[in-house]
């Protein structure tokens, strides 16, 4: 399985007042890289399915830091499905600048029906099965 790639370049509002890149920022390149992999593989955050409306509420993120990242850097950001459950996914992120590696981050989401409330439901099929191309392999 090869990595979804997203790249990222950080901008001046991304960092702290030393051109370094706040932490909070590496939670919003993880979903925004997470949107790019689901555009990827034809599918949005918020779809309509068999007439309901279904998101994706988060239930868990967490990132570990390496090294820092600066203004101006470019990023790679991969991609890949850590785990893959009947109505929740965990992503992986792995943060890199070239070869060095910024950070590793992880979150989990679980697909709910939107209306006429917030339930749980089974992943759509279709998306499961392109997720599951993305799957990494346990090590």
């Amino acid at each position: 399985m090869k990595p979804f790639v997203a790249r990222r370049r950080v901008e001046f509002a991304d960092t702290d007042m030393a051109g370094i890149v706040h932490f909070s920022r590496f939670f919003v390149f993880m979903e925004t890289a997470e949107h790019a992999l689901r555009r990827h593989l034809g599918f949005e955050v918020h779809e309509v399915t068999d007439g309901v409306p279904i998101g994706w509420p988060r239930v868990g993120a967490s990132c570990d830091y390496k090294s820092p990242a600066r203004f101006g850097d470019e990023l790679d950001l991969e991609v890949s499905v850590l785990a893959l459950g009947t109505s929740s996914v965990t992503f992986g992120v792995r943060f890199q600048r070239g070869e060095t590696l910024l950070a590793e981050g992880r979150m989990t989401s679980v697909c709910c029906r939107l209306a006429p409330d917030v339930k749980p439901v089974p992943i759509p099929a279709a998306l499961a099965e392109r997720l599951a191309e993305h799957r990494k392999a346990e090590p």
